[in-house]
């Protein structure tokens, strides 16, 4: 028999692989300074792209007051207790029934976090007899969702219509069988591609096959449709949506979460959803400053407005500049390059030391190997310099990549320890 801790001891694990050149600087940087489109990293300022502020609202005047009249007002302890046991206030129930008319719905239900509460609501949505179909490239927190259930689950391809519709068959087949119902998961926006899972072509398929569908719009509410309700707004298909869940962290510049559907289901689920059940409730003045920043959402429609200048500035100068986007259509601007994780972790570094430019890179064990992504998150506080000095230097170090400039056999050691002895050398 082995220790348990010495597997642990010899590896961090496929993300942590390059963890004592890597931590510090690719992986847990710290970005320091005021939250907005500039900061501080390693004493120097930044073009910060990598920031899910779309609407510009986590520093923005209105949100910081109230944040910090709340805070005084209520401070971060109160209420204490669950929900369901003490922690219930007017406040908690009033941004319910705002949440729940601003995505058209009979009751929305608030959730203390994003990952977990979504998680749960699945694990309660679903018995043993209930069959899941979702998408392959759904976000880790619904991947999770699903390893909860302890019934059957099939995934389609990513956006393929044939394949969803291939795997409702046998869920149907199998949901005949053990006298369950079946559960479609997918996302409005997919947080790494950009691209909008097909809502209104899944909900066409409820003419022929019986199932609920939830979806996972964390990158979609704020920032997309007429009024910023979300990617079923966006495709006109609210209503055909059964469950709408998102966050408040990526538009709102909070924290916390919300799902919202049929009254019936909601009540179900503020009796069943574990992660609140037996967890604290989400403060009081998080849920106050909530309520502010949705009377922003409904009257400030330059903050969308502004997201969108941004969004389109920085897509269209990419393309034109011969840069493959992929087929985003929402402000999650992806960057597609070959290279390997040497020559992406050297990019990474001229671009941040020598063009003053944060974003997040992805590469292996992520995506394949000779595969590199730059994701780049437009908000509206970002301002045309920032997507001018930006695309200038996308341009010169893409031709850097191409001439093999960024070659090396392995990769360099930013760590905090191995910068610190550059930097004094």
């Amino acid at each position: 028999m082995n220790d348990l801790f010495d597997k642990m001891k010899k590896d961090a694990g496929p993300l942590g692989l390059h963890l004592k050149r890597a931590h510090g600087y690719f992986a847990f940087p710290k970005l320091e300074g005021e939250l907005g489109n500039r900061m501080i990293f390693r004493g120097k300022e930044k073009i910060v792209w990598s920031l899910n502020n779309y609407l510009g609202m986590v520093n923005h005047p209105i949100a910081r007051k109230i944040d910090g009249e709340s805070a005084q007002k209520y401070g971060l302890g109160n209420p204490m207790g669950s929900r369901m046991m003490s922690g219930n206030t007017a406040l908690h129930e009033e941004l319910e029934r705002v949440l729940a008319d601003f995505v058209s719905r009979e009751d929305a239900m608030v959730l203390n976090f994003g990952y977990q509460g979504v998680m749960s609501c699945i694990d309660a949505l679903v018995s043993r007899h209930d069959v899941i179909v979702y998408d392959a490239q759904a976000h880790a927190c619904l991947v999770d969702g699903v390893r909860l259930h302890i019934g059957y689950s099939y995934t389609y391809k990513h956006n393929d219509i044939t394949d969803c519709e291939k795997q409702l068959k046998r869920a149907t087949a199998m949901a005949q069988k053990t006298g369950g119902g079946i559960l479609v998961i997918t996302e409005g926006v997919y947080g790494m591609s950009g691209t909008q899972g097909k809502l209104r072509e899944i909900v066409a398929l409820k003419n022929k096959y019986d199932f609920r569908l939830l979806i996972d719009d964390a990158h979609g509410f704020g920032s997309m449709g007429p009024n910023g309700a979300g990617t079923d707004e966006a495709q006109d298909c609210q209503e055909d949506v059964d469950l709408y869940f998102s966050t408040f962290v990526k538009s709102m510049g909070s924290i916390g979460a919300f799902i919202a559907g049929p009254q019936d289901v909601i009540n179900y689920l503020r009796y069943n959803v574990r992660s609140q059940i037996y967890a604290k409730s989400l403060p009081i003045a998080v849920v106050d400053g909530m309520l502010t920043r949705m009377e922003m959402l409904k009257n400030l429609p330059e903050l969308r407005e502004k997201l969108w200048h941004i969004v389109n500035r920085l897509q269209n100068g990419l393309r034109e500049k011969g840069f493959d986007i992929g087929a985003t259509n929402s402000p999650v601007t992806p960057i597609y390059m070959k290279g390997g994780l040497p020559e992406a972790t050297n990019m990474v570094m001229d671009i941040r030391e020598n063009y003053n430019i944060f974003c997040s890179v992805v590469v292996y064990p992520v995506i394949p190997k000779g595969e590199i992504i730059f994701r780049i998150i437009p908000t509206a506080a970002h301002t045309d310099e920032d997507v001018d000095l930006t695309l200038k230097a996308f341009e010169e170090t893409k031709k850097k990549l191409d001439n093999g400039d960024y070659k090396a056999d392995e990769i360099p050691d930013m760590s905090e320890a191995g910068y610190l002895h550059k930097t004094v050398a």
